[in-house]
């Protein structure tokens, strides 16, 4: 029997290109790094949930992998933040890392909730699916104006939430895409970032409650959709609120109407996912949480990247004089320098061997890489060239094993026997070579 071949279900002509600007979104990294709790570890997969579709959802992480791994197979990847949780004495913290060049934002998680909390606390818990579909709308709220008296490192963590997201056109968006919020708001009393996921939610503008729930359970598909009207005689029972009181008034029903849609209501100027919301029809917009939750305090803002750290731009605990600050940049520069000379000697090195290999390949004759292999393992013929004057040091060394024997020959010898003998040793000598000495054990 032929082997059935697997079609390609999932991609279905146009809908299998990416989306328009798809290509040029921030893409990002989310990972733990050293030993985490099973609670950090969940917070990590939530924050993936939040960044999809533009991160690696799948990502493994294993503990051989150090964070120096991660930055190096990062650019070929296209990817533009890493964000890294690890757990400290004090508290969790978080390192938003702007590939490639920086800055380093280092976080201290004061206090989180995962999702699995918000939908166990919510009153109606919302089951999630296609809304990560799509990237989520940023919202930056109670950051303060730019200004003298404004703190200098609010700017920068702005702009780090900006490009850790796609940027936001209003005039190509799709409305049908905008189906999550990130909102990240700054506390001024308690000088933290919250960080909060939300749901966006559209409903009938100016219908009752209960009519709204019959409507939607009329046209629901699930059994579960169905109303339970087994205490009441009519449908009107129903809708009316009848209770041992009586019925409910009208006025009471125009604010269960409108109680939570006087401000929010929008009308739809294309259609929008969900039943009966089409262009033109006046819906009322809610906001649902679904985490996960942080609260987030800013400790240290340094340039460039892990393992090729700058100067500290700021630093919550950590204030340092003019003079401590130029000798700081000076060492930064010293070492950029040297890591750049040795950048350039490393480019000479591969390039000049690159040509004697050419020139060997050309002229069919041998060429000394005696000097190639100095320069390529400078490090590795130090270290043999000590181990060969060590075992030179050892040979002559003692050694506590060897049989000594101690007293002279017998006296009774005359010379001729000592030549005799001389002779047949020096001939046995020829033969067999004495073995090479014992070295000391150490």
């Amino acid at each position: 029997m032929a082997k059935r071949r697997k079609q390609r279900t999932h991609l279905k002509g146009d809908g299998a290109q990416a989306p328009a600007g798809s290509a040029n979104a921030p893409k990002s990294f989310i990972l733990k790094h050293g030993q985490v709790g099973a609670s950090l570890t969940q917070l990590v997969r939530d924050m993936r949930k939040v960044m999809e579709p533009n991160t690696a959802a799948r990502l493994k992480e294993r503990s051989r992998n150090k964070l120096k791994d991660y930055l190096t197979i990062a650019p070929a990847l296209k990817v533009s933040h890493l964000l890294a949780f690890t757990l400290t004495p004090i508290a969790p913290s978080l390192r938003l890392v702007r590939l490639p060049a920086g800055p380093t934002f280092s976080f201290r998680v004061e206090r989180y909730s995962l999702i699995k909390d918000l939908l166990k606390a919510a009153r109606h818990p919302r089951s999630i699916g296609a809304e990560y579909l799509s990237p989520p709308l940023l919202v930056l709220a109670s950051f303060p104006q730019a200004g003298p008296n404004t703190p200098p490192q609010l700017p920068l963590v702005m702009k780090a939430f900006q490009s850790l997201f796609p940027p936001l056109s209003p005039k190509t968006i799709s409305l049908s895409s905008a189906r999550r919020v990130v909102l990240v708001s700054y506390n001024e009393e308690n000088v933290t970032i919250d960080f909060r996921h939300y749901l966006i939610t559209v409903r009938p503008y100016g219908v009752a409650r209960r009519v709204r729930r019959l409507v939607e359970a009329t046209s629901g598909t699930k059994k579960k959709s169905a109303l339970d009207l087994s205490n009441h005689q009519d449908v009107a029972d129903f809708l009316l609120n009848k209770t041992v009181a009586g019925y409910e008034s009208a006025s009471s029903a125009a604010s269960s109407a409108g109680e939570e849609e006087s401000d929010n209501a929008v009308s739809l100027p294309t259609d929008y996912v969900g039943r009966n919301n089409k262009k033109g029809e006046k819906r009322a917009v809610r906001l649902d949480e679904i985490g996960p939750r942080m609260e987030l305090k800013l400790i240290k803002i340094v340039e460039g990247v892990p393992g090729k750290e700058g100067s500290v731009i700021h630093h919550e605990f950590v204030t340092k004089s003019k003079t401590q600050i130029a000798k700081q940049r000076a060492e930064h520069a010293a070492k950029e320098k040297l890591r750049k000379q040795r950048r350039e000697e490393q480019e000479r090195n591969v390039k000049r061997k690159q040509e004697l290999a050419k020139e060997k390949g050309e002229t069919g004759e041998e060429v000394d890489d005696d000097d190639d292999d100095e320069d390529m393992d400078n490090g590795a013929g130090n270290k043999r060239e000590a181990e060969e004057l060590a075992d030179e040091d050892d040979e002559g060394a003692w050694d506590d094993e060897e049989d000594i024997t101690e007293g002279e020959d017998e006296e009774g010898s005359g010379d001729e026997d000592d030549n005799q003998a001389a002779e047949s040793s020096e001939s046995e000598d020829e033969r067999h070579p004495p073995p090479p000495p014992k070295r000391r054990k150490r």
